[in-house]
This record gives structure tokens, C-alpha cells and sequence, in this order.
């Protein structure tokens, strides 16, 4: 057993001994090995940095080489701009040495022409004066100065000039109708074909129907206090005679007469018919006529096709529809108007909206209670220039008579739309239009009176109302002015038979119980 120890020790020893001897002949070899790995990186590394040395000194001249190049360019161009500039300077040298001697002969021709000029001045009196007296031989020999002679030849020639102008005006005037007028009547023709129109319906009566005699006396009310309390809040004369279930309501103002209906209506429907409640139902039906005024204006601008209107524009086109126009009744003559512009301007090439818009508005001033001194054209035009209307529209309503100059090309197809819906057979009545003019003019000179407050023209203009406030007229004035305004009309207007004028002064006390 010590022996197979001492061999197992044995062969222990000697696997250590060969470990160690394998261990450090491994590392003498691996030792060498690194060092051959070494001095080979070295040759390898020196190799290259000799490579990279010899390639940077290659860039550096061929750097160098390039930026030398460059440089003798730079010099090449410098040294031929230095020789252009020295050229330019001898060239610049020359040129002032031309000037200087230029501006010597200069210097010498203007003063030639200086002593020319005076010769000449010298001469040119000589002449004047030789002219004069010629001038004053042939006036004495002609017995006419050269001022009358003169005037005679430019009247000789003004009027062979007029007569020239007229012959080519007139040649120019045939050959454009006979291109022109062929197309013009078309054109007017279609227009008219194309537009609907009404006849002449308007009065000055409207008839009130009631159910019995007995509303009828009720309506009168006691001593006929009824009657006069409606008459005045209105202004409308209401007539009341044998005609079985109706009373007539007569004004030549179709909206006092419809402001009068109303009233009559509610009335009646309500029953309580006494002076204090007739005033309230007028208040009442003025306030909601306004209203229907608005509508009305408002529905004709949808129907034609129009927006952006200014408010008041609209109220002044709903107030047509209670105004007329020679009989004719001045909305529907607006509307036809305005249809007829749009047509003629559509055919004309023309904007139709802006036509229709003027045509529209074109007789606005015959319905405002502004400025009623200026025709109804020019004071139309300031209301539609006051509420921002086109130029073009403006100029159209303001030159539809003619009273200002036309520069617009629409103002023309205003002016013959009026005529066309004017002049259609029995579009118009001049005699009502003249009888309302006459009881305007006859309220107006009553109203202008201190103190009156209102003035009615009643019974086809033979009677004036006029209503003077109590507080600045007494009895005494009232039979004054009565008279004053009587001889005023006799001495300024033209009417049938006799004016009869009546002075109301009425004097009110209210109290209130509590």
C-alpha cells in the first residue's frame, strides 16, 4: 500500500512537474510570438505613416500649385484692369480738353446769337411800327378798324362753319336713324308687350257700408258730435245722406280716407262710438296703417328682386301705394316702371338690377314731406344721395325730367320708362291730378299762419278747414284770419265757384277722478 501510495504521489509530482514544464514553455512561446506580432504592427504602422506623409506632401503642392495659379490670374486680371483704367483716365483727359474747347466756341455762338436777337428785337419794332401804320391806311381807306374787320371775318366763317356742322350733323343724324331706329322701336315694343299694366281706377269718394240705420245714427251721435270728432281727428269729410246702409267718406288724400275706413270699421265692430273713443281708434289705425305701410314696402323690394335698401327707402315705397300720380296710382306706376327699365337694360347689355332699383325709386320724392318747395326729381335724388344710393340711381331719379344733366346711362331708360307707363291709354288723369294739386295748395297757404295746427280742403276743394290751437289764437284772430285767409287765396290761385273757410278754435279741459 506505501507503494501504490508512493507511485500515486509519484505520478502526481510528475503531472505537476510537466503542468509547470507545459506552463512556461507556453508562455516563452507565446512570449515570442507577441513580439514578432509587435515589431510586424510597427513596420506596418511606420509603412503607413511614411504613405500618408508622402500623399499630404503631394496635396501640399498640388495646393500650393493651384492656389499659385490663382494668384498669378488675380494678378493678370488686375494688371489688364489697371491698363483699361489707365485708358479710360487718357481718354477722360482728351475728352474734358474737347469739352473746354467747345464750351469756348460755345461761349462764342451764344454771343453771336445774343447780338442776333437784339438786331432781330430791332427789327421786329420796326416792323410793328410799319405794321401800325399800314394797319391805320387800310382802316382809312376800308373805313373799318382792324377790330370790326376781324369780328366780320369770324362771323363769316362761324357761320359757314354752322352750316358745315349742321349738313354733316344731319348726315350723321339719318344714317344712325336708319340703323337705330329699327332696333329702338324693337326694343321699346318688347318692353312694353312684356309689362303689365293697370288703367286709372283712383277717386276721391270711398263708400262705407253699414248694416242698418240704426249704426248709422250712431255714428252721427247727438247733434252730430260724432260726425265732427271723426271729421277732425281725420281730416276726411264723411257724408251722410239718403243713401240706404252707407256713408261716404270723401278726401282727395287716399290715405286719410283708408285711415278713416279703419276707424269707421273698429267702431262699429266695437260698439262705444263717442269723441274721446274715436280719437283713440284713430291713434290706433294711424299707427297700424304706418305698420302696413312698412309691410308693404318691404313685400314690393322681394317681389322686384331688390336688397339692401335703407329702411326709410322702404317706408317712402310703401307709402306710394296711398299717393297717385295724374289718377294713376304711384306704386303700381313705380313697379311698372321699374319692370320696363330692367327689361330695356337686359336688352341693352345693361346691369337690369341697377335699372329696376332706379325705376323703383325714381318718383320717391312725390310721397316725403321734405323740402316740398324742390321738384319731386331733385328732392327724390336727395333722399336717395342721403341714404346711400349709387350715383348712377341718384342721377337717374334726379334726371328723369331733364332738371339736371343726365351722366349716368341708365338715367335715360328711367326718363322713357315714365313715359311709356305714363302714356299708355287711360294709364292717367290729369284733371284729378290738377284738383289735388289745388287743395294741397290751398291747405298749404292756410297752414302757413302762425298758430294754425291743422287744415282740411273738404268737399272738392269749396270748403278749408282750418284748426287753430286755442292757447295762440283767441275768437278775436280767429274771425281775423279767416278773412286774411281768404283774400290770400282769392289773390293767388285759380278755382271754380267759391272757397268757404271755417276757423275752428276749440278749447278742452280734462280732469281725471282719482
Amino acid at each position: 500500500m506505501n507503494t501504490a501510495l508512493t507511485i500515486i504521489l509519484s505520478a502526481a509530482v510528475g503531472a505537476v512537474l510537466a503542468l509547470t514544464i507545459y506552463i512556461i514553455v507556453r508562455r516563452i512561446l507565446l512570449k515570442g510570438q507577441k513580439e514578432d506580432i509587435i515589431k510586424k504592427a510597427e513596420l506596418e504602422a511606420e509603412s503607413i505613416k511614411k504613405e500618408k506623409i508622402f500623399q499630404a506632401k503631394e496635396k501640399f503642392l498640388q495646393l500650393k500649385s493651384e492656389h499659385e495659379q490663382y494668384i498669378n490670374e488675380k494678378n493678370k486680371v488686375i494688371s489688364e484692369t489697371e491698363s483699361r483704367l489707365k485708358q479710360k483716365e487718357n481718354n477722360l483727359n482728351q475728352q474734358s480738353s474737347e469739352l473746354g474747347r467747345k464750351q469756348k466756341e460755345t461761349d462764342a455762338i451764344r454771343q453771336n446769337l445774343k447780338n442776333q436777337i437784339e438786331i432781330a428785337n430791332k427789327k421786329t419794332e420796326e416792323y410793328e411800327q410799319l405794321k401800325q401804320e399800314a394797319i391805320k391806311q387800310i382802316e382809312e381807306i376800308a373805313g373799318l378798324t382792324a377790330t370790326e374787320a376781324k369780328n366780320q371775318l369770324i362771323e363769316s366763317m362761324k357761320a359757314e362753319a354752322k352750316t358745315q356742322a349742321q349738313s354733316y350733323i344731319n348726315d350723321v343724324m339719318d344714317e344712325a336713324r336708319l340703323t337705330a331706329s329699327k332696333e329702338a322701336k324693337r326694343i321699346v315694343i318688347n318692353t312694353i308687350q312684356r309689362t303689365a299694366s293697370e288703367t286709372a281706377i283712383e277717386n276721391a269718394v270711398t263708400v262705407f257700408h253699414i248694416e242698418s240705420d240704426e249704426i248709422k245714427g250712431r255714428i252721427i251721435g247727438r247733434e252730430g258730435r260724432n260726425i265732427r270728432a271723426l271729421e277732425a281727428a281725420t281730416g276726411v269729410e264723411i257724408v251722410v245722406d239718403d243713401t240706404p246702409e252707407a256713408i261716404l267718406l270723401s278726401a282727395f288724400d287716399p290715405v286719410r280716407r283708408e285711415v278713416a275706413r279703419l276707424a269707421l270699421h273698429q267702431l262699429v265692430i266695437d260698439g262705444r262710438i263717442h269723441p274721446a273713443r274715436i280719437e283713440e281708434v284713430v291713434a290706433k289705425v294711424q299707427k297700424q296703417l304706418e305698420d302696413e305701410i312698412m309691410e308693404t314696402g318691404k313685400r314690393t323690394c322681394i317681389d322686384l328682386g331688390i336688397h339692401g335698401m335703407h329702411i326709410e327707402l322702404v317706408k317712402l315705397i310703401g307709402r306710394m301705394k296711398y299717393r297717385s300720380s295724374y289718377g294713376q296710382n304711384l306704386l303700381q306706376h313705380a313697379r311698372e316702371v321699374a319692370n320696363i327699365c330692367a327689361t330695356m337694360a337686359s336688352e341693352l347689355g345693361l346691369n337690369p338690377k341697377v335699372a329696376k332699383r332706379a325705376g323703383l325709386l325714381h318718383d320717391i320724392g312725390k310721397v316725403s314731406d321734405e323740402d316740398p318747395e324742390l321738384p319731386h326729381a331733385i328732392l327724390g335724388m336727395k333722399l336717395a344721395e342721403k341714404y346711400k344710393e349709387k350715383p348712377d340711381v341718384c342721377n337717374a331719379i334726379g334726371a328723369h325730367h331733364e332738371e339736371i344733366e343726365m351722366t349716368s346711362i341708365i338715367s335715360p331708360l328711367v326718363m322713357v320708362g315714365d313715359a311709356i307707363s305714363g302714356a299708355r291709354p287711360g294709364a292717367r288723369r290729369e284733371v284729378i291730378e290738377s284738383y289735388i294739386k289745388r287743395l294741397k295748395e290751398m291747405e298749404g297757404i292756410a297752414k302757413s299762419y302762425n298758430g294754425v295746427t291743422k287744415t282740411y280742403a273738404i268737399q272738392a276743394g269749396r270748403e278749408l278747414r282750418v284748426i287753430v290751437g286755442a292757447d295762440q289764437v283767441t275768437d278775436q284772430d280767429a274771425e281775423t284770419l279767416s278773412t286774411e285767409i281768404a283774400r290770400k287765396i282769392q289773390e293767388e290761385m285759380v278755382y271754380p265757384g267759391q272757397v268757404k273757410i271755417t276757423v275752428i278754435r276749440e278749447t278742452r279741459s280734462v280732469a281725471f277722478a282719482k
